[in-house]
């Protein structure tokens, strides 16, 4: 009697870790394709501390990291982009869900940072890595970016110098860099304080939780 009871309870032990190791895998893999549903975009903006910090508050975009796109040498630090040499652009990786923020939008916002028509140099900041530029991943996301860059130009006599190229390369900038104005409130930003108010009301329909 014993012995059946145990091998009945091993049974029923069983059949839970089962249940709970399938339920677990189930659950992961519904995260994992949560995650795949998001696109990217690579914005270079001037200064990527102001660009990153406005970025941040638009609905949809679900994180960003700051660092250094299309240059040419591998692992560059802020000291060797600094020097003009190694063609960088300060540049910040957007992820977002697109369920919740088209591309256009986007980019309809980030040309409110930039003065398109000025080459390397965005406020105070000269040099080539202030260059403004879109980075794709996607080949798809060219026809969105052609057209509003289209629309865009037409505001402006000057021609648009704005750098539409794919992505080649990407290093993620020293940690300091990293939402430095979280970090500093009150630092240098190139950018008008205004437009962050915007970038926070611009998609405000969408149900999120930005802070």
């Amino acid at each position: 009697m014993k012995r059946n009871t145990y091998l009945g309870i091993l049974g029923i032990l069983c059949a839970l870790c089962t249940f709970t190791l399938s339920t677990s895998m189930g659950q992961k893999g519904k995260s994992i394709k949560k995650n795949k549903m998001n696109k990217e975009i690579y914005l270079a903006g001037g200064c990527f501390w102001g660009t990153e910090h406005f970025l941040k508050f638009i609905n949809g975009v679900e994180s960003t990291q700051v660092g250094y796109a299309n240059g040419n040498i591998a692992n560059p630090t802020y000291q060797q982009v600094c020097t003009g040499t190694t063609n960088f652009a300060e540049t910040v990786k957007v992820q977002y869900d697109p369920q919740k923020v088209a591309l256009k939008q986007i980019l309809e916002l980030y040309f409110k940072t930039i003065d398109p028509t000025i080459l390397n140099q965005q406020g105070h900041d000269v040099g080539t890595q202030y260059r403004t530029g879109i980075y794709y991943t996607d080949k798809s996301d060219l026809a969105i970016i052609h057209s509003i860059i289209e629309d865009i130009a037409k505001k402006y006599t000057k021609p648009l110098v704005v750098e539409v190229k794919e992505l080649e390369n990407f290093y993620k900038a020293e940690e300091y860099h990293q939402d430095y104005l979280d970090k500093n409130p009150g630092g240098y930003c190139h950018l008008d304080p205004s437009l962050f108010e915007l970038a926070k009301k611009a998609n405000s329909s969408a149900n999120t939780d930005k802070k």
